[in-house]
């Protein structure tokens, strides 16, 4: 398995994701991805390059095992200290669909659980 061949295309979008995330709190965020970008790190062939990555105080709380895309974006996000500020006591919600749009939806975590 390669390991990490997204990780410098993430690291380039990350100024334009930690934007879109101070942004959706109030407010659903999303933007288009380039996917030469993404193609040109590693082929995905039929499985794409769509993923969902729910992160919970920063943290993952579903399977990203099987997307080296979405595993490669959890190391960027959590290497950007501006953005692990952000993702504190925040809900995330990211995902990239087959139409290649990077959606990021916030909520706060209740302290009432």
């Amino acid at each position: 398995m390669e390991e990490r061949k997204y990780l410098a295309t993430w690291n380039r979008y990350l100024p334009v994701i930690r934007l879109h995330l101070k942004k959706s709190l109030t407010e659903e965020q999303s933007f288009k991805l380039n996917i030469t970008d993404f193609e040109s790190a590693g082929s995905r062939g039929k499985s794409g390059y769509t993923f969902n990555l729910a992160l919970e105080n920063g943290k993952v709380s579903n399977n990203i095992s099987g997307s080296a895309v979405a595993r490669d974006l959890y190391e960027a996000l959590k290497s950007d200290e501006a953005i692990k500020m952000l993702l504190q006591n925040k809900s995330v919600k990211i995902s990239v669909g087959k139409s290649f749009v990077l959606s990021i939806k916030t909520s706060h975590i209740s302290a009432y659980k």
